[in-house]
């Protein structure tokens, strides 16, 4: 066998755990920067004798975007069903991986790029201020955490992952043909009184072979 028919063997071989490992490291952390604080929403109000008096509101991943848990936890499901499926199953499931991955990345890139109207519905909450025009006038500033870029890139990574998936569908390792083999073995071997009879305990009809 040649170097290179070796390597390729190898690569083969990894391929699937790599992916899979690969997809549930991607879909868990997306799930763990959900939890994170995302914001940090700084507020400006005036009193009635004209004081100025801050607030700060913490805003978390659920809050900026609530659908990734639904994203992540479907990855982790496909992660199962990719385990145990064939050829074209992994292509198909490779596609939805791609496309969970590109959800995750605009939903957070679009929490990235508009902070404040993110982080409304908790200043609406602690002030009672509604209106985009309203919120933002109360909004003094706001720290962005790392988490928003952090999800984004985890998106993207989702997406390439999905389509090498597609990609290299082909090339995974064949599922194992252990139980096909014992049942074309029962078909096969020879009938007998005593092979009649098992087949009767398991109530199959040994006449139907």
């Amino acid at each position: 066998m040649s170097a290179d028919a070796g390597s390729s063997q190898a690569l083969q071989r990894f391929l699937k755990p790599v992916s899979l490992a690969a997809c549930v490291a991607l879909s868990g952390l997306t799930l763990l920067a959900w939890t994170m604080v995302w914001f940090t929403v700084t507020l400006g109000e005036t009193s009635a004798n004209g004081d100025v008096a801050s607030s700060i509101i913490e805003v978390s991943g659920d809050t900026a975007v609530p659908v990734l848990p639904a994203l992540s936890l479907a990855g982790l499901a496909l992660t199962a069903a990719l385990a145990i499926a064939g050829r074209v199953l992994r292509v198909i499931l490779g596609i939805l991986l791609a496309l969970i991955g590109c959800g995750v990345a605009l939903s957070a890139f679009g929490a990235l790029s508009s902070p404040i109207t993110t982080s409304a519905p908790l200043v609406t909450e602690a002030t009672g201020v509604t209106g985009s025009a309203s919120v933002h006038a109360l909004v003094s500033s706001v720290s962005i955490s790392a988490w928003p870029a952090v999800t984004t890139f985890l998106g993207v990574l989702t997406l390439v992952l999905g389509i090498i998936i597609v990609v290299s569908a082909g090339r995974w390792p064949g599922s194992s043909r252990k139980y096909e083999t014992g049942q074309a073995t029962d078909v096969d071997r020879p009938r007998s009184a005593v092979s009649d009879w098992d087949s009767l305990s398991d109530g199959s009809d040994p006449t139907s072979r």
